[in-house]
């Protein structure tokens, strides 16, 4: 005996003998589709925000200097990874007179591991003798020294001191090639960082070396 559709308690008794109900199937497939939809709307944005920002991008990106901007004598600061990094033109006479602090200073040749990259394990600290390239922060406590490109006298000075990097916050005191003195609270020198110089010599990109690549 055949049993039409009937209303039990409000509900509807479907006769399982009877195809489904087309507009049924079409409202169930549409919710699917806008339910995905907006997971993957909701997705997007999550996952995009796992993305660094430009500015984050632009803070550890290399920085490039034109040498040819920097006369001798004169000091160039630029900023790379938030820290700034300063670039020193010397002249010759400076050159010299780096030598005459070899027997001042604590590491004449940064034999002490963690600031100083190979190429710049020599009397200059420098991969050419004319431009020194270092982090201007003192390895004591993280004040930046204020910089004397000349010779100067004054209380706890070297005497003769023919100019370099003084930190106003304790004492310390650094050469005309980032060296510290001896018996001076700052334990190393200053911090050469990652650089290499452009194939024609005219300019230096740092933050990229043989180690650490753009």
């Amino acid at each position: 005996m055949s049993q039409d559709n009937s209303t039990i308690d409000g509900a509807v008794a479907v006769d399982p003998n009877q195809p489904p109900d087309p507009s049924r199937r079409f409202w169930v497939g549409t919710a699917c589709a806008v339910g995905g939809v907006a997971g993957v709307a909701t997705a997007v944005p999550f996952v995009g925000s796992f993305a660094p920002s430009a500015k984050a991008r632009a803070a550890g990106a290399p920085v490039e200097v034109d040498l040819s901007t920097i006369p001798a004598g004169e000091m160039r600061t630029v900023e790379w990874r938030g820290k700034p990094v300063w670039v020193l033109h010397r002249t010759p006479k400076q050159l010299e007179d780096i030598k005459k602090d070899d027997a001042l200073v604590a590491d004449p040749n940064s034999d002490r591991p963690g600031y100083t990259p190979p190429y710049a394990k020599n009397e200059y600290r420098s991969r050419k003798p004319e431009h020194l390239v270092v982090v201007g922060i003192c390895t004591h406590l993280g004040c930046s020294p204020t910089p004397h490109l000349a010779a100067v006298d004054g209380p706890g000075l070297p005497s003769p001191w023919e100019g370099g990097f003084l930190c106003p916050c304790h004492g310390s005191i650094f050469d005309l090639a980032g060296r510290v003195y001896k018996n001076k609270p700052a334990p190393d020198n200053l911090e050469v960082p990652p650089y290499q110089y452009s194939a024609d010599g005219t300019h230096i990109t740092i933050g990229v070396d043989e180690d650490n690549k753009a």
